[in-house]
């Protein structure tokens, strides 16, 4: 792992399907405000697990935020 992923994380947006990285933040709740997300509005995943809002973030990581609000 390189220096700058220390600071950073990969998030995967669904079903739109591209990715951003970003600033790393401390906890899943943190990474919501940032981005103006409600925990009702996505789902945040780890390595196939869902995460809680309380949940530790670590470095490098990749989160996949997969919306569960209708868009119709």
């Amino acid at each position: 792992m390189n220096e700058q992923n220390n600071f950073q994380i990969t998030v995967i947006f669904e079903p739109e399907n591209y990715s951003r990285l970003l600033p790393r933040p401390r906890s899943v709740t943190q990474l919501l405000n940032r981005l103006k997300l409600k925990p009702c509005e996505v789902l945040v995943i780890r390595n196939g697990g869902l995460l809680t809002p309380d949940r530790e973030i670590l470095p490098g990581e990749t989160i996949t935020l997969r919306s569960v609000v209708s868009r119709g």
